[in-house]
């Protein structure tokens, strides 16, 4: 490997390449709509495409594409070549200003929920000049927003640009009347966590369901699992260690910033963990980390799966979404200071994200609803699916002083009152970390803990930008409004405490007691993606969401139509390899073994007439029961599957596959797992859970 500090970015157009090889105004011109978001000057476009091409070009690129992400999940390329014809023949090496901004890949085919109609086919890329363009695959990778002929949003890069313009606003407005004349502008930042699996690829390769839904369909519990909790940080196998070394390379030529890997709960499970950077950098910069994940381990003879919950009975995947808010000059405004005044903001945040995640707890928790998430969210190994906030017992006891105007028992014994005295820093954590919580609060950021290993970061952090955007809004406009600052900040953090207090919960989220709490308090209670997903199009949600600009009321309905036709489509695929493996598969493997089993026996009383085989007719019998039911279980799942087709309504639809079709699919699987334990080794069909999680 060569020197990391010449390694990083060496595959980036980032800050260095452009300062060295644009003109000096150029870059200026750049920059500033990159650091500012001032809008982009058309003129220089030429000049940074010129300087793009050459760039690329020494490094062995021969094409370019408008990267995007649409609302697949993952991103999508068209790939064009730099040639241009002479008139001589020949050919010349071109890139202008005009593709370099603008694009123009078929639509037809990209989810649009009703959006537009599928012979509809025009779509348009434009260049995002806040993130760098970057090498891959030897092509030169623009990143672009992705919109319809008409106008409509079609990707996750768009409204996540408008949420994070949208909290810079309003934020901005709070840091004025705090005396801040310095901040130009606020951004927020995230660090994903990422969790995955690694299986070897022969085995891999060997089942269908791993193949073509991402996660096991059958296996029976192994003998070990989890249980000795000897994987989480232990030694990291040499093969793992290999691919985690090359993966680190392959992020750092992009520069992206991997920093931690280590073994998590789970046998072949593991993590990496990134610095922070901002939102839609890390998006990104995540979206392009799954990808390499998968494409590394194959070099590896390994498969990386990122499925929510690859295997039944030990411990999913998450991705936690830590978040925090921060000023261009450096300044976390979600840590207290070390003046009345920065302790006074800190808490006036604190109270915007606390309110947010009470009044709009229903888009945290669709932001998170994928069929894959279902599986994890609830079990105990993931945060439960009612939301809530863990703030610790300390900060926790400074709002309850400031609720009821009491006297603060904490660094100091004194009535508690905003702005007139410092508050304890929360460099270190003052409480244990609460990991049940799903959203909580660690020091200098919000640890939302709920999203799925697969999903795009892009959705969540959508949700947080516009909830605690509107929370400012409201705080903005009521003390600008005030006669007298500091008394009407007060009250305006005591009464949110007051009423918002609902949400706060220091306690194990996993229990029964707190289900049943939840309750009491009036908190929802949203199992699974079927019954969240609607929510999406609450009057409430809509107004949210348009009086801030991220998205249209005809785009909102649209991408819950997209979610929820997704949702419909992964149990379709499930339901439908479940029955091919039955009948392809398990039910010859089943077949094989008693027809051996029963020639077996008849040997036995051949050779001795009073032999009475015993144990051969004890597991026939056994078989024979169970493969009876193994049948009516698929016919069973078979006979839903037709009657579907008659639901027209997508959220119909949902709400069936949610109450009949998925509980037909555990029901078949349950019996298909205890034949699995029965029939010999030879004869079941693919790798076992064994196989699966200690091969590698």
């Amino acid at each position: 490997m060569r020197h990391v500090p010449e390694l990083f970015g060496s595959m980036v157009f980032g800050d260095h390449v452009m300062k060295e090889r644009l003109p000096k105004e150029t870059y200026k011109a750049l920059k500033r709509t990159m650091e500012n978001g001032r809008k982009l000057d058309p003129s220089i476009a030429d000049v940074v495409a010129n300087a793009m091409k050459d760039w690329a070009i020494e490094k062995g690129v021969t094409h370019f594409t408008h990267w995007f992400q649409p609302m697949t999940g993952i991103t999508a390329e068209k790939h064009d070549s730099f040639i241009t014809p002479t008139d001589d023949g020949g050919v010349i090496m071109e890139f202008s200003g005009k593709e370099l901004i603008k694009g123009e890949p078929d639509a037809s085919s990209f989810p649009s929920g009703g959006l537009r109609a599928t012979f509809e086919a025009r779509g348009y890329t434009a260049w995002d000049p806040t993130a760098y363009a970057f090498i891959k695959d030897e092509t030169l990778c623009i990143p672009t927003v992705f919109y319809s002929y008409s106008g409509e949003v079609l990707d996750e890069k768009t409204p996540l640009m408008r949420s994070s313009e949208a909290i810079n606003r309003q934020a901005m407005r709070i840091l004025r009347l705090f005396g801040n004349t310095t901040a130009a502008r606020v951004e927020t930042s995230v660090g994903p966590e990422q969790e995955y699996f690694l299986i070897d690829r022969e085995q891999y390769d060997r089942r269908r369901d791993l193949m073509y839904c991402g996660r096991t369909l059958f296996g029976a519990k192994p003998p070990k699992g989890q249980e000795l909790e000897d994987h989480y940080f232990g030694t990291i196998k040499t093969r793992v260690k290999a691919y985690m070394r090359d993966l680190d390379e392959e992020l750092w030529k992009l520069g992206i910033l991997a920093r931690t890997e280590h073994n998590e709960v789970a046998p072949a499970q593991h993590e990496l963990a990134p610095v922070y950077c901002n939102t839609n950098t890390a998006t990104d910069h995540n979206q392009l980390t799954m990808e390499l994940m998968k494409k590394v381990a194959q070099r590896h003879g390994l498969a990386c799966l990122l499925h929510e919950k690859p295997f039944a009975g030990i411990n999913g995947s998450g991705k936690h979404n830590n978040w925090s808010i921060n000023t261009d000059d450096g300044v976390n405004l979600l840590e207290p200071g070390d003046s009345p005044k920065e302790n006074a903001q800190f808490l006036l945040f604190l109270s915007a994200v606390i309110k947010a995640v009470d009044d709009y707890q229903d888009l945290l928790r669709l932001s998170v609803a994928t069929a894959g998430n279902d599986h994890r969210l609830g079990a105990n190994e993931a945060p439960p699916a009612i939301i809530s906030i863990f703030l610790g017992d300390e900060l926790t006891e400074v709002l309850e002083a400031i609720e009821y105007d009491s006297e603060y028992g904490g660094r100091q014994k004194e009535e508690m009152k905003v702005g007139v005295h410092v508050l304890p820093r929360f460099i270190k954590d003052t409480t244990d970390r609460n990991r049940t919580s799903p959203f909580a609060f660690t020091g200098n950021k919000f640890e939302f803990r709920m999203l799925g290993s697969s999903l795009s970061i892009s959705g969540p952090n959508i949700v947080l930008n516009t909830i605690v955007a509107e929370e400012l809004d409201q705080f903005a406009t009521e003390l600008e409004e005030a006669d007298d600052f500091s008394c009407a900040l007060q009250e305006l953090i005591r009464r949110t405490v007051k009423q918002h207090k609902r949400i706060i919960f220091n306690g194990n989220n996993y229990t029964g007691e707190w289900v049943r709490e939840a309750e009491k308090r009036g908190l929802l209670n949203l199992k699974s993606t079927a019954e969240a997903l609607p929510y999406f199009t609450a009057d409430k949600n809509i107004a949210l969401f348009t009086k801030h600009r991220i998205f249209t009321a005809s785009e909102i309905t649209s991408r819950c139509d997209i979610m929820l036709e997704n949702y419909c489509k992964t149990l379709s695929i499930e339901a439908l390899t479940m029955l091919e493996m039955t009948k392809k598969e398990i039910i010859p493997a089943v077949s094989s073994y008693m027809k051996d089993l029963s020639g077996t026996a008849l040997a036995k009383k051949q050779l001795d007439a009073g032999i009475r085989a015993e144990m051969e007719e004890k597991l026939l019998t056994k078989l024979s029961a169970l493969s009876d039911c193994l049948y009516r279980k698929m016919e069973h799942l078979e006979a839903k599957m037709f009657e579907i087709r008659d639901i027209g309504d997508v959220r119909e639809q949902a709400n069936f596959y949610d109450d009949v079709v998925f509980v037909a699919m555990q029901e078949l699987r349950a019996v298909a797992d205890e034949i699995e334990m029965l029939v010999g080794e030879k004869y079941w069909p693919y790798p076992t859970y064994g196989e699966l999680l200690y091969s590698v």
